[in-house]
């Protein structure tokens, strides 16, 4: 079984431990189409926020348009406290030891993409990363 195979596989455990993880390994796969749908669903994971978090840092931590792509489809669809975990697994990401340079460069190009929930999204986490830099 492939990393990507068994990271599919990990996101539909009933172990939130397990979807966090497959959130975490599913997040260099981002711009993989099957991924992608799997990405958004961990992101809005119904029964831990841990996984949210996990996975919302994850993929901010990848920087690409592809993962901040998932990050800006789940942000227009979260209710209030998971837009809040994603926001906090973003701002996890930006203040780590590497910091996450590619959000911002990624936010740019995806305030141009032809889907309005991707622009409003991306718009989204702009204002995040406004507000961490302050």
């Amino acid at each position: 079984m492939s990393g990507l195979e068994s990271a599919l596989a990990g996101a539909s455990s009933p172990s939130w431990r397990q979807r966090a993880g497959a959130g975490r390994d599913l997040a260099s796969f981002a711009g993989a189409p099957e991924a992608a749908e799997v990405l958004v669903g961990l992101l809005l994971d119904a029964e831990d926020t841990a996984v949210t978090r996990q996975t919302a840092e994850a993929l901010a931590r990848v920087g690409t348009a592809a993962a901040v792509r998932l990050i800006a489809l789940a942000v227009v669809e979260a209710d209030g406290s998971q837009a809040d975990w994603l926001q906090t697994g973003v701002h996890d990401a930006l203040v780590g030891p590497d910091g996450a340079p590619g959000v911002a460069v990624a936010c740019g190009r995806l305030a141009l993409d032809q889907e309005e929930a991707v622009r409003r999204g991306a718009a989204e986490i702009s204002a995040w990363i406004d507000g961490t830099s302050r």
